[in-house]
C-alpha cells in the first residue's frame, strides 16, 4: 500500500548500517552545484532505475524507485531544485518483509515529464515504445565533473560496496549490456580498471582493487567513507605485514634449528666414531662449543671461540665437520 510521505522526514535509525549503507548516506547529502552536474547525476538515476508508468487512467507518470529514504528524499529535492517541477514522494511496504520499505518519487504531467527528458536527453524511440530509459547520451557527460556526478548517480540508484573489513569489492549492476559498458569505460576514463560480468539478468561493473575502490570514493565525494577505507586498509596492510615477518622469522627459526640439530648430530657420530681429539684443534673447539650450546647462533658461537672468528669462519668449520661425518659414514658403508 503506497502512501505520500513528507519530504522533511528524517527518522532516527538506531539499527547498525552496512558500509555500503554509509556510504549511500553520505552522497545523499552531496548537492552538484553546476546544472549541467544536476543533470548528469539525475540521467544516471533515471537511465539505471528510472520507469515510466501508466495509471489505469491513462495517465503517464515519472518514478524513481528505491529502498532507501535518503535517496529517495535526494533525488525529491534536486528535481526541484534542478527543474522547479511538482513532484511527489511515496513508501509502501516492501514484497519481502526482510527488505523494509520501499520509496518512490514520482513526477506526473506530460509537460514536465518532457522537461526532465529533454534536458537529461533521454528522449528516445526505446523509451515511448518500451518505457525503458536509453544509456545517456555522451553530451551529459562530456565533463569530469559530469562524469563523477553521473557515477554518484549510478551508484545511489544501483550499486554497493563490500564491508572493507572483509573484502574489497564494488560494483553497479544495470539491466543493459550497453548501459555496463558505456559505465565500465566512463570509470575507465579515470585510470580504474572496471570490469563487466554477467550474473543472472544483470551486467555488473565492478571493481575489485582496494586502492582503485579508494578513488571511487573520492571521484563520487564520499569523502569521510574514503578516509575510513584508508585506515582500514592501513590497518589490514600492517597486519598482513607483521605476519609475513613473523612466518619469515618462524622459517628462518626452524630452519637455524634444523641446522643446529644436523651438526650436533654429525658431531656425536664423529666423537663416538673416532674421538673429537682427533680432530684439528679449531674444529675440536667449534665441535665441543656446538655440543655444549646447541641453541647459540652461529655469531654467538663465533663471539666464544679465541680468538673471536665471524659467522662465515664458524659456518666454515661446521660444514667442515658435517664432511668429515659424511665421509666417516661413507667408509663404514664400504666395509659392510
Amino acid at each position: 500500500m503506497w502512501k505520500r510521505m513528507p519530504a522533511v522526514e528524517n527518522k532516527e535509525k538506531t539499527e547498525e548500517i552496512s558500509f555500503s549503507r554509509e556510504v549511500k548516506e553520505e552522497l545523499c547529502r552531496q548537492m552538484p552545484g553546476a546544472r549541467h552536474c544536476q543533470v548528469a547525476e539525475l540521467a544516471a538515476v533515471l537511465s539505471l532505475g528510472g520507469q515510466i508508468v501508466k495509471d489505469v487512467q491513462g495517465n503517464f507518470s515519472m518514478v524513481i524507485p528505491t529502498e532507501n529514504e535518503s535517496v529517495a528524499k535526494k533525488y525529491f529535492t534536486l528535481l526541484g531544485k534542478t527543474f522547479k517541477i511538482n513532484r511527489e514522494i511515496f513508501s509502501g511496504s516492501g514484497r519481502s518483509p526482510k527488505r523494509g520499505n520501499t520509496y518512490s518519487v514520482s513526477v506526473s504531467g506530460h509537460g514536465e515529464i518532457l522537461k526532465v527528458l529533454q534536458a537529461a536527453k533521454l528522449l528516445s524511440p526505446q523509451l515511448e515504445k518500451t518505457g525503458v530509459f536509453p544509456a545517456v547520451s555522451p553530451l551529459v557527460i562530456q565533463q569530469n565533473c559530469c562524469k563523477r556526478a553521473y557515477l554518484r548517480g549510478a551508484f545511489l540508484m544501483a550499486g554497493s560496496i563490500s564491508d572493507p573489513e572483509k573484502f574489497y569489492h564494488f560494483e553497479i549492476a544495470c539491466q543493459e549490456e550497453e548501459k555496463a559498458g558505456q559505465l565500465k569505460e566512463l570509470i575507465r576514463s579515470f585510470s580504474i580498471d572496471a570490469k563487466v560480468v554477467e550474473r543472472k539478468k544483470y551486467y555488473v561493473v565492478y571493481v575489485k582493487e582496494g586502492a582503485q575502490i579508494v578513488e571511487l570514493l573520492g571521484l563520487m565525494g564520499a569523502g569521510i567513507s574514503l578516509m575510513k577505507l584508508e585506515n582500514i586498509r592501513i590497518l589490514k596492510d600492517m597486519r598482513n605485514s607483521v605476519n609475513r615477518k613473523v612466518n619469515c622469522e618462524t622459517a628462518n627459526i626452524n630452519k637455524t634449528v634444523h641446522a643446529a640439530l644436523k651438526q650436533a648430530e654429525d658431531i656425536r657420530y664423529i666423537r663416538d666414531t673416532r674421538g673429537l681429539s682427533s680432530l684439528p684443534e679449531g674444529l675440536e673447539e667449534i665441535a665441543e662449543l656446538r655440543l655444549e650450546f646447541p641453541e647459540a647462533t652461529l655469531k654467538e658461537l663465533g663471539m666464544m671461540l679465541k680468538p673471536q672468528v665471524g659467522k662465515s669462519g664458524v659456518n666454515h668449520r661446521l660444514r667442515k665437520l658435517s664432511e668429515i661425518a659424511r665421509e666417516l659414514k661413507g667408509n663404514k658403508e664400504e666395509l659392510l
